[in-house]
């Protein structure tokens, strides 16, 4: 069996996994100065939670138009130039007196950018490791975002309160510029994974083959709709308790890491443990609509966030029903839908939120979670199909 200490001795993975977890940690520096700042001049939930995770609606233009740039760009030159668009973007955010017309395109900008980053990032990881070992490099990364996640809250709080937004904002651009050089002078130069250049036409075409499949349609779907609704519970941990938000985060990054380290370490790679996982996600969050003390809300949010450990074992399923040669676009789909969802379930819960109390605007959320589970568990029983070879598969169009 592979161990964490076998991937880090593999040639390209500590670049790889350093530039990301910088990444990682110039998003949530970021994304809680961002939505501390817009809170603090508005008092709107919904514009809080939008400063968060807006970004993701770009996700849903980035996967009609750009995502086939996964498999035809050269991956050190994408995650680099990725890196400094985020830098470039949020340096933007900190200007004083940006209007708020303004701050949207940037934040759009930089979610259209992010679209093409999962299945670079993720298809070059297939490349760098074994694909016995692929799952076990995912959840080393995912227990990175987690760590990042509770040091980037941790430090951002402090930051904020100590300085100021916009120069949390700053720090987050060193950040980012640290990403970019990592990925530069740290990664090796290797070809695109397919030939030709990046189109609309090639985005719509693979788009439509893996979408095609009931079966991918179900795993997407299970991707997407129950994690993006937590997700947007968690945008109103700010409005929630404006004092502890960062421990509410950090408690749900802390579950994160434990999540991923469950399934990545100690679960076996079946499937049947999906659903359970996705429900676990869910359900803690339900007791929101109750009168919570502190701690016992810091430990709903870790507890509920376990169940992130879930979306492993769905791209595992995803790996599984997909031809190696778009991997990275079925990948870029994943995450940009993801994403997407991410900011609807952001949007839902904020506006919810300003007719509910916010609690139970969560409650609200984390049921619609347990539902959707519900829905797609027969769907995610079914045995795995191994995928068929398409003309798609290798074409220059």
């Amino acid at each position: 069996m592979s161990t964490y200490r076998d991937l880090f001795r593999t040639p390209q993975f500590l670049p790889l996994f350093v530039s990301s977890s910088l990444g990682v940690a110039g998003t949530t520096v970021s994304g809680l100065a961002l939505s501390t700042l817009v809170y603090a001049a508005t008092g709107s939930p919904l514009l809080a939670a939008l400063s968060m995770f807006g970004a993701s609606f770009a996700q849903m233009i980035g996967a009609m138009t750009v995502l086939s740039a996964a498999d035809r760009l050269p991956p050190r030159a994408a995650l680099t130039g990725i890196a400094l668009l985020f830098a470039v973007g949020t340096a933007m955010l900190a200007v004083p007196g940006l209007p708020g017309w303004g701050t949207a395109l940037v934040i759009l900008g930089i979610g259209l950018v992010n679209s093409v980053a999962g299945g670079v990032r993720w298809s070059l990881l297939g490349e760098i490791v074994s694909a016995e070992r692929y799952l076990l490099g995912r959840s080393v990364f995912n227990m990175a975002v987690g760590v990042m996640q509770i040091a980037g809250f941790a430090v951002g709080g402090v930051l904020v309160a100590v300085l100021s937004a916009r120069w949390t904002l700053l720090i987050a651009v060193t950040l980012y510029l640290l990403a970019a050089a990592v990925a530069r002078f740290g990664l090796s130069e290797r070809p695109p994974r397919s030939p030709g250049r990046p189109s609309v036409r090639r985005t719509w075409r693979v788009n439509g083959m893996l979408w095609s499949s009931p079966a991918r349609r179900a795993t997407y779907a299970a991707m997407w709709l129950p994690n993006g609704l937590i997700v947007g519970a968690e945008a109103l941990f700010v409005p929630y308790s404006p004092d502890a938000a960062g421990a509410l985060f950090m408690a749900a990054a802390l579950g994160m890491l434990v999540g991923d380290t469950l399934v990545g370490r100690i679960l076996p790679v079946r499937h049947r443990f999906i659903t359970p996982l996705q429900a676990l996600l869910a359900a803690p969050f339900v007791l929101f609509a109750l009168p919570l003390p502190l701690g016992v809300a810091v430990a709903a949010a870790a507890l509920g966030a376990v169940g992130y450990g879930g979306s492993l074992l769905l791209q595992d399923r995803l790996l599984a029903q997909t031809d190696t040669a778009i991997r990275g676009q079925a990948l870029a789909l994943h995450s940009a839908g993801m994403l997407t969802m991410q900011a609807v379930g952001a949007t839902v819960a904020g506006a919810v939120a300003q007719f509910l109390p916010v609690g139970t605007a969560m409650a609200v959320m984390a049921v619609g979670s347990l539902v959707v589970t519900a829905l797609l568990a027969p769907a995610l029983r079914r045995p795995v199909v191994a995928p068929r070879m398409s003309n798609l598969v290798g074409s220059g169009q």
